[in-house]
């Protein structure tokens, strides 16, 4: 019902405007109005708080449906869902659930600042200090790499309260926005997921009250970890989304381009590389769906989600790259969405966790566990 639900949405409300809104780089507010009324903003947290009260496998399912039709769009989903209310519905207290998350269950995004321009893979080298005045906490420094931060009325933003503490000193802060000493960096002009904005948050003696901790001090960086672990879900769904959409552009043009005097999906060199891209995309699906269930058992989840995120992510741009070579000249020119396909899938092997960072985190965590 829920992937039905997605699935029409998309066709109708993200599919048509896609190719228009990454050209005009614009964001789509109207639909994130109605994804709000959906329910969409809000799939795992909790009824009490007005939200959908979903398991992870139903925000993947969810997240894969309307990438497929808006790579970028899919990216504002996930990252919502992920970083932003399920981090408040995990972490929070009953105080700052009622103020910072039941009013961005419907329509109103929030945000997640961790990376920085120095710390990105390398969080422990965070240079955005909070230092404690009263019963404020002050904080300096600038976050990158913001998804949302240009519309987004809340973010939680990680700094560190004693650099010499390196990651146990990582703690996490509730802003909203505006908030005297925030403010906002320029939006970056992006190769793919056009329709969702990034830019820095720039924070300038930021008073911070003390209950707007989340967490406990020096805890952010588990927090953070722990919350990732469910965002590379969140990612890896829609790059299934974007590979599905690629993977059936191609099918659709090699159905109808003749050449030879037959269609080209008559051909071998063709069949063979669309057996390709389609079993890369089922068997990182299938990772996907574990990592979603397993996610939903209460426990660390980072060896599966990893295998997810990096599987998804390497079958979006194996898709979409064969997907243009299918198309030829025709994946090339932005009359045919194959081209956005692959500028979208392309930034999924990248935030949320480099693959080369993904592979060294599954590689030590199978060398501990057969050890």
């Amino acid at each position: 019902m829920l992937q039905q639900m997605c699935k029409d949405f998309a066709e109708t409300e993200l599919k048509p405007v896609a190719a228009q809104l990454d050209r005009e780089h614009r964001f789509p507010a109207e639909q994130i109005k109605k994804m709000g009324e959906l329910g969409l903003l809000s799939i795992t947290v909790s009824e009490e708080y007005g939200g959908a009260g979903q398991n992870m496998l139903a925000l993947a399912v969810a997240v894969e449906e309307l990438a497929k039709a808006c790579g970028g769009t899919g990216t504002i989903v996930s990252v919502h869902n992920c970083l932003y209310v399920g981090l408040l519905d995990r972490c929070g207290n009953p105080e700052q659930k009622e103020k910072f998350l039941r009013p961005f269950t419907s329509g109103t995004l929030g945000c997640f600042a961790l990376s920085e321009p120095d710390a990105g893979s390398d969080v422990g080298n965070m240079s955005c200090v909070a230092v404690q005045d009263g019963d404020h906490w002050v904080l300096n420094g600038t976050k990158s790499w913001v998804t949302s931060g240009l519309e987004g009325k809340c973010a939680v933003v990680f700094a560190t309260v004693d650099k010499s503490l390196k990651h146990r000193g990582i703690t996490g802060f509730i802003i909203p926005i505006p908030t005297e000493g925030l403010s906002l960096g320029k939006k970056e002009e992006k190769m793919g997921i056009r329709s969702s904005s990034t830019c820095n948050l720039i924070l300038e003696d930021v008073r911070v009250p003390k209950e707007n901790i989340l967490g406990t001090v020096g805890g952010g960086f588990k927090m953070a970890m722990a919350q990732l672990d469910r965002a590379r879900v969140g990612i890896a769904a829609q790059a299934l989304g974007i590979a599905q959409a690629a993977l059936e552009v191609a099918i659709d043009y090699a159905g109808q381009r003749k050449a030879f005097g037959k269609p080209i999906n008559q051909l071998q060199a063709v069949k063979m590389r669309l057996a390709d891209m389609a079993i890369r995309l089922e068997s990182a699906r299938l990772l996907v769906w574990r990592a979603a269930a397993c996610c939903d058992e209460d426990r660390r989840t980072t060896k599966e989600s990893s295998m997810a995120k990096l599987a998804a992510s390497e079958a979006a741009t194996f898709v979409a790259h064969n997907a243009i070579q299918i198309l030829g000249g025709m994946g090339y020119v932005t009359d045919m969405p194959a081209e956005r396909h692959y500028r979208d899938a392309r930034i999924t092997e990248i935030y949320a966790g480099v693959t080369d960072v993904q592979k060294l985190l599954i590689g030590d965590l199978i060398i501990k566990e057969y050890s």
